[in-house]
């Protein structure tokens, strides 16, 4: 006859085994409601998802790639994901998230987007700046015409032009024509601001370029302007000349073709096709 102490170990066993097989059924329903999941989401979302955790890496290579498969998706899920990086550490990960968030609806591009025109990393501006371009939102033409007549560099007062003529607006003609005819940028802050003839050939050209995007008369006298000036960049005068023809105002075919006898064959060439441009719209 067994006794009590006898028992005791058989129950022990007994007691372990039923631990270890409550510890194996709970881990294997944790993991059936895991692949639940997972089979829950669409493949779409499956690739964001896995893109979204990377944007956690310490790796900042790893960051802006992810960042960059996002925006590759052209999905507005994929989109707001990439929100988040337009605060990351790294400028090259803000930077890159500056278009990888172009497939939210206009307005709330825009609106995350304005902020980083003040950002301290001139690329990240830039590309902020060139982003909004594409949203082609209204909102943010005060932002750009303020980086256009006070940012201290070439390449976001270009960018910020380049961005007006893609937004069309016209309340964005009287800053262009400014800064292409009597050539003023104000820089630095508004209290402390003094002004510098804009002299970067980029500047003008997108200035230029933009105003003939735009499409309003207002803009002729400027044009006009820099297309005579002989001290003018040649690529400057091209751009104004093609403008000219954008807009289509008879007014400025006198100007036109004195510039058709411009020694530079280009901007000769330019101004003929201004021409033509605007006698089929007179037509």
């Amino acid at each position: 006859m067994r006794t009590h102490k006898d028992q005791q170990p058989t129950a022990w066993f007994a007691a372990t085994l039923m631990v270890v097989f409550i510890a194996i059924c709970a881990t294997d329903a944790v993991a059936g409601v895991s692949q639940d999941s997972s089979a829950a989401l669409t493949p779409v979302q499956l690739k964001i998802e896995r893109q979204r955790a990377r944007l956690s890496s310490v790796e900042e290579e790893e960051r802006r790639d992810a960042v960059s498969q996002l925006g590759a998706m052209h999905h507005p899920d994929a989109a707001r994901v990439a929100v988040s990086a337009l605060k990351d550490p790294s400028p090259s990960v803000r930077a890159t998230a500056a278009s990888s968030i172009l497939d939210l609806p206009d307005e709330e591009s825009a609106a995350n987007l304005i902020p980083l025109l003040s950002d301290k990393d001139e690329f990240v501006r830039r590309e902020a700046a060139y982003a909004l371009g594409k949203t082609r939102s209204r909102s943010a033409v005060a932002s750009l015409i303020e980086r256009l007549l006070t940012d201290k560099q070439d390449g976001v007062r270009g960018a910020a032009a380049v961005a007006l003529g893609d937004i069309a607006d016209a309340s964005a003609v009287s800053t262009l024509a400014a800064v292409l005819s009597s050539q003023v940028v104000l820089t630095g802050s508004k209290k402390n601001s003094k002004s510098k003839k804009e002299q970067n050939p980029f500047v003008l050209r997108a200035a230029a370029h933009s105003l003939g995007q735009i499409g309003n008369r207002d803009a002729v006298p400027a044009l006009i302007a820099a297309l005579q000036n002989e001290k003018t960049e040649d690529d400057v005068r091209r751009e104004s000349a093609g403008a000219l023809g954008l807009i289509g105002d008879p007014s400025s075919i006198p100007a036109l073709r004195l510039a058709v006898t411009a020694p530079d064959p280009y901007l000769s060439k330019a101004a003929h096709e201004a021409i033509q441009a605007i006698l089929k719209l007179k037509s």
